[in-house]
């Protein structure tokens, strides 16, 4: 532990610079979990200046193709650091969230996939301090859950079998509604989505 904290600085600045480096997704996940690694085992003191980095990597303007593997590096990364560290980084959640769900609204395929990852990821290291975002997150799978893509299926659907250990409506309230989307996301699916799908409504 020592040993990380004397070098975490300069480590983090590497990872954080492999971020702009055009990642691939294995890279993206590397780095994403090197840095969640890091900061848990070392100090957390420059951890809202890497959240304020991968916020402003995803709010870019630039929606040139070259620049999404960046944008999509900085969401995954955001999925695993609230994951790993969660109620430590207080409520700057709802920043992250609103941000990483605007990104969405103009994502690719591969976008919206890793953006459900990312928000089952925050989801799962937040519990009940999430609590502020279940809504709009809520309304974000909904959409996703029949979504043309077959892997952007599969992840709504893991995200929100991890939003309703903790949103109460979705077994409440909204049951016939998530219900007939359950369904309605089986038409013109594949094994993998029936499976995940069959979790969630299980």
């Amino acid at each position: 532990q020592a040993d990380i904290r004397e070098k975490q600085n300069k480590l983090v600045e590497q990872l954080i610079s492999l971020l702009t480096s055009l990642p691939g997704p294995p890279a993206r996940q590397l780095i994403a979990k090197n840095l969640a690694i890091l900061y848990s085992t070392g100090d957390v003191f420059s951890v809202h200046q890497t959240i304020d980095k991968c916020n402003e990597l995803i709010l870019s303007k630039d929606d040139s193709p070259s620049y999404l593997p960046t944008k999509l590096a900085a969401v995954v990364c955001l999925g695993y650091l609230y994951k790993k560290l969660g109620r430590i980084l207080g409520n700057s959640f709802v920043t992250t969230v609103e941000n990483i769900l605007k990104a969405m609204k103009n994502a690719e395929s591969q976008g919206r996939y890793e953006i459900m990852l990312s928000l089952q990821n925050i989801l799962k290291g937040l519990g009940t301090s999430a609590v502020p975002c279940h809504r709009d997150i809520y309304k974000a799978a909904r959409t996703c859950l029949t979504d043309r893509s077959m892997a952007v299926r599969c992840a709504a659907a893991k995200c929100l079998l991890e939003l309703q250990i903790e949103a109460t409506f979705m077994w409440s309230t909204d049951i016939d509604s998530v219900v007939t989307l359950c369904f309605k996301s089986f038409e013109g699916s594949n094994y993998e989505v029936r499976m995940a799908v069959s979790k969630l409504l299980g």
